[in-house]
């Protein structure tokens, strides 16, 4: 029996007509309708100026709208801005935080969302950062770390490394019962996995676009909840973060109303674009269809490495996400990536093995090719 075709068009994807790219946790692709729209913008910029700018930085509000309804939010909750770490220092500098008040991170977080937390020890706030090398941070282990000043957590939903999947709703029940906001590096999962930060009940949600949300590089969302908003000092603040923007000259006036007001400046809005199109697509057919897919290639793509002997490093179950990251005994991984790129295969390659993250669009028999290319190097 045929497999399924992908939930995602693969003539929709340039990069499939000549390489098997399997490297949607380091950058994604575009797909040809962002491409297109992309294309649009310049055009406009190009040949109308502000003429040609301004009907899309009138469209701010409707990219954010289309952008939180990819995760369960309201438009008023979202704010475009340029980065992972940009998010993350939004939210460190905004919560009110005294000497000797906790943060609790993840030892293992990737470096966008370590630093900004940790750049809190100057001002006395005990930054703690979790061994959690052999085992998942869970809400049990949670309730045990933390503390009386303990009043934020901070973690990847997903880890880049083993592709970890976090219990978001369950980490957030006991968060919240403690009186302590959970904020969620997303942007591992973002794009391949469905999410509700409504439902979850997370405080604030952030991602760079460039990865599994295939947009452009230079764009991410922040997602702040409605009863965290109002909470958050406006530490970066910029000319559009006031009620009313074109009122140059008035300094009495306070923040606009939504989440916008951590923008700051100028917004990026052809990234914005890139975001709200991208994201339009896959909510087209469905993001939980693009879950389940994924998985399933990962599945596949697991148990053909096994058979070739492989360690592989990966979460089962309900903690499983689109990473797979495996290394062959007595076989150097780095060598080994790149001996694979030349024969068309795109991973990331690193000493501790080779990570593979396909996406909507890729297909059982890339998987199936990939295996193969592993096995005649052997």
């Amino acid at each position: 029996m045929a497999e399924p075709a992908p939930p995602l068009d693969r003539a929709l994807f340039a990069v499939t007509s000549d390489r098997v790219y399997l490297n949607h946790a380091a950058v994604g692709v575009l797909p040809k309708p962002t491409l297109d729209e992309l294309h649009r913008f310049v055009e406009a910029h190009a040949t109308g100026g502000v003429l040609g700018t301004f009907p899309y930085e009138a469209a701010m509000g409707g990219y954010r709208e289309r952008v939180a309804a990819a995760i369960g939010a309201s438009g008023a909750d979202i704010a475009i801005i340029r980065n992972t770490s940009e998010a993350a220092n939004i939210l460190a500098q905004g919560f009110d935080l005294q000497p000797g008040d906790e943060v609790l991170v993840p030892a293992e977080e990737f470096p966008s969302n370590a630093w900004p937390w940790r750049a809190l020890r100057t001002r006395g706030v005990v930054v703690r950062e979790l061994d959690c090398s052999h085992a998942i941070l869970n809400p049990e282990r949670l309730a045990f770390e933390i503390g009386s000043r303990t009043r934020v957590v901070a973690l990847s939903w997903i880890s880049y490394a083993d592709g970890a999947r976090h219990d978001l709703a369950g980490l957030c029940a006991v968060a919240h019962e403690r009186g302590i906001a959970l904020v969620v590096d997303a942007i591992q999962g973002l794009g391949a996995l469905d999410l509700d930060v409504t439902a979850c009940g997370l405080d604030a949600l952030y991602a760079g676009g460039a990865k599994w949300l295939c947009a452009l590089q230079g764009v991410a969302l922040l997602y702040v909840s409605p009863a965290l908003r109002d909470r958050l000092r406006v530490a970066a603040p910029g000319w559009r973060s006031v009620a009313d923007m074109w009122d140059f000259h008035n300094d009495r006036q306070g923040w606009v109303g939504d989440a916008s007001r951590f923008e700051g400046g100028t917004p990026n809005f052809i990234g914005a674009l890139s975001l709200a199109t991208s994201l339009d697509l896959f909510r087209s057919v469905g993001i939980a269809r693009i879950e389940r897919h994924i998985l399933a290639l990962r599945d596949r793509l697991a148990v053909g490495v096994r058979r070739l002997g492989a360690r592989v490093l990966e979460r089962s179950g309900s903690h499983a996400s689109g990473i797979l990251t495996f290394s062959l005994p007595e076989r150097e991984s780095i060598a080994l990536g790149r001996a694979l790129q030349r024969e068309g295969f795109v991973t990331t390659w690193r000493a501790n093995g080779i990570r593979v993250s396909p996406h909507g669009y890729n297909d059982a028999a890339e998987i199936d090719a990939f295996i193969a290319a592993l096995e005649a190097t052997i």
